[in-house]
């Protein structure tokens, strides 16, 4: 049987939620320290630990047929890869800084200017949309100390909390792209690995969507229950058992986790009573 290849980050922000996703999936990854290779005791799978810069080129050119990586470096890198699945985490931005006292007005303002950073082609791309055209230096590592030691003007880079620009006195002004963790597939899969990719992507999904949502179930009067209904998002129809109560039901249905407080709150003003909310390990449609 075929094995699957799937690279992610060697180290930093992506590996371990990678190899958490791949866990919840029921993938069993023996792997030990240090170690750039690994593969799973109960699917054909294979994980190759890589510089993260380095992961386009290897989905390019057929030496992975999966990566889980933050789909900014895929706008720098490899534009052309397909990505098949968000993932929603390692969420951050691509952004341009100055220092605190840099006067900026607009954009117009860093035209000329000398701007680090290790996306040089995100950033040329950029400017030249707004027909500027800026002094690129490429660094790789620690982009964000250069105006301090005269290196650049300004800066181009991630940021995730912001707390990395404060430390070295620069500001955001720009957001160039928001970025987060995808699920990419190299265009040189064969037809017995696109089978373990689907079988993968399915269990990816069903992680997602359980992460996504929580399971609530409470107990209604039935002459309510038509008016709970209405304001439950359901995946089909709501579940409803009779309680040993004459007159009572208990409901169950699943909601989404970002609405949660508020389809509450109407949940109790409709009349529901006892309610229970608890997380969900699996969702499978």
């Amino acid at each position: 049987m075929s094995t699957l290849k799937i690279a992610i980050q060697k180290s930093g922000r992506l590996n371990e939620d990678s190899i958490q996703i791949l866990k919840d999936c029921g993938i069993s990854i023996n792997n030990g320290n240090d170690q750039l290779k690994a593969e799973a005791s109960n699917f054909p799978l294979e994980v190759l630990y890589l510089r993260n810069s380095d992961i386009p080129q290897y989905l390019i050119d057929g030496v992975v047929d999966l990566a889980i990586v933050g789909d900014n470096l895929l706008v720098e890198k490899g534009k052309h890869i397909e990505v098949i699945q968000k993932l929603g985490f390692s969420k951050c931005k691509v952004s341009v800084a100055v220092p605190k006292t840099f006067e900026y007005n607009s954009i117009q303002d860093l035209a000329g200017l000398r701007i680090a950073t290790s996306y040089p082609n995100t950033v040329n791309e950029y400017f030249s949309s707004f027909g500027l055209s800026v002094d690129i230096h490429q660094i790789s590592g620690s982009v964000e100390i250069a105006p301090n030691i005269g290196l650049a003007d300004a800066i181009v880079d991630i940021v995730s909390s912001g707390s990395t620009l404060f430390k070295n006195n620069l500001r955001e002004v720009e957001v160039i792209l928001k970025s987060e963790a995808v699920l990419a597939v190299s265009p040189k899969v064969s037809p017995e690995i696109q089978k373990h990719i689907d079988t993968l992507k399915f269990r990816i999904q069903s992680v997602l969507r359980a992460r996504n949502s929580k399971y609530i179930l409470m107990n209604v009067p039935n002459d309510k229950i038509d008016e709970i209904g209405k304001i439950l998002p359901v995946l089909r129809s709501l579940t409803v058992l009779p309680l040993a109560q004459e007159g009572w039901s208990s409901v169950h249905s699943v909601i989404d986790k970002d609405t949660f407080w508020d389809v509450i709150d109407k949940l109790k003003e409709a009349g529901a009573e006892g309610i229970l909310v608890c997380p969900i390990e699996k969702m499978v449609l």
